[in-house]
């Protein structure tokens, strides 16, 4: 094979992943829990944007259902990010010779 065309294919690979990268950064996603009750809003990289819930769930005697909720609709949310980033890189690495199981970026 020649040197200089995989080093080209190697840089172009990387300049994809980068861009790849800031595109997840773009796309949001949204968890829920409590029936919509609680809303997490995050990045498909995994940044928290926000955290919207029904005023009828805050009352003091049940802190622990409201945490429970938060943390329920964190996991939807990143369970979501999560798909979208695997979407995104099969994707672009369609058709690259990679090993069983070897996932990108490193």
């Amino acid at each position: 094979m020649d040197i200089m065309g995989m080093m080209k294919k190697a840089q172009e690979m990387q300049a994809k992943l980068q861009e790849a990268q800031e595109e997840l950064g773009r796309v949001e996603v949204e968890g829920l829990s409590g029936g919509g009750m609680v809303r997490v809003t995050m990045t498909a990289k995994g940044e928290l944007r926000g955290v919207a819930i029904d005023p009828s769930l805050i009352v003091p005697s049940d802190k622990e259902m409201l945490e429970d909720l938060i943390v329920a609709a964190f996991a939807d949310a990143k369970a979501k990010a999560d798909r979208a980033a695997a979407e995104k890189m099969q994707a672009l690495t369609a058709g690259l010779p990679l090993p069983p199981g070897m996932k990108l970026p490193f």
